[in-house]
């Protein structure tokens, strides 16, 4: 169907507008982030800065570890994506070759698990941590990383399995390769990119999480990056705006770097298999 040019015109109005309600927090965040103090304050605030300054990352540097929580979250994270992936293939594979009963009432689930609050499971995960005495340690929240994300790699990687034509399994079964040599000649090399996009679909949710970590992280040296990230905030409420801005910047850096590159392979996963072939 044919749209006229109001129709398009007000399409890219509402794309335009909906693109700048999207880049507000960041580009304000880079402003923030360059302005030294006296601008900071400044009753009629600038969106580029007059001075601009190095001061507050070097400030931000000084005042928090933010090395060594970084260092945290990378380690809590590859280990959440890792573990993920390597539970949620062969359970995807499964469930998108064999379409039983328990295999669909499994997808059921994936879907309504992603419907569950913070809050719901957090108890009932910090009295499992107790017990396996994992609480206030970064194994431990890799495990709970792990539970979070599951559902969701599951869900990706599922649709990518259905993209394989099953036909270059049962042509791979007819020149004599067995199930194994099938799975790891054939499916593995296809699956690869769709892996590798989830691996990192589950980075980035476990880098950016914070509730988790806030909960079961009680030691200063054991916590991740988000949750220093408030200790630029006073006890009064007052935040040290400057290296709030710097540190809260130079974060989402790696997750705005990875986004970029798996997107368009998030999309296909999303979508693939919703034909029939």
């Amino acid at each position: 169907m044919r749209t006229g040019p109001a129709t398009r015109a007000g399409q890219y109005a509402a794309l335009l507008a909906y693109l700048v309600f999207l880049a507000f927090p960041f580009l304000w965040l880079v402003s923030t982030a360059f302005k030294p103090p006296r601008e900071l304050g400044s009753l009629h605030p600038t969106w580029i800065p007059k001075d601009p300054t190095l001061a507050n990352f070097r400030q931000a540097f000084d005042e928090q570890p933010l090395l060594h929580a970084a260092f945290n979250s990378l380690l809590a994270a590859l280990g959440a994506a890792l573990i993920a992936v390597a539970v949620a293939t062969p359970m995807a594979y499964v469930m998108a070759r064999h379409r039983t009963r328990p295999a669909r009432a499994a997808s059921g689930w994936v879907v309504v698990s992603q419907a569950f609050p913070f809050v719901l499971v957090i108890i009932p995960l910090f009295l499992v941590l107790k017990n396996l005495r994992l609480i206030d340690s970064v194994p431990g929240l890799v495990m709970v990383y792990v539970v979070w994300a599951l559902p969701f790699a599951l869900w990706m990687l599922v649709g990518y399995v259905r993209a394989v034509p099953v036909e270059l399994e049962e042509a791979a079964a007819v020149d004599g390769a067995g199930r194994l040599r099938t799975l790891v000649s054939v499916t593995a090399p296809l699956l690869a990119p769709g892996i590798v996009a989830t691996a990192l679909f589950a980075f980035i949710t476990a880098w950016n999480e914070f509730f988790f970590a806030l909960v079961l992280l009680k030691t200063p040296e054991k916590q991740t990056l988000p949750v220093v990230l408030t200790h630029f905030i006073g006890a009064e409420g007052v935040a040290d705006l400057g290296p709030l801005a710097a540190a809260a910047f130079l974060a989402t850096l790696p997750s705005l770097v990875v986004f970029a590159v798996i997107q368009r392979r998030i999309t296909s996963g999303l979508l693939s298999g919703a034909v029939k072939s």
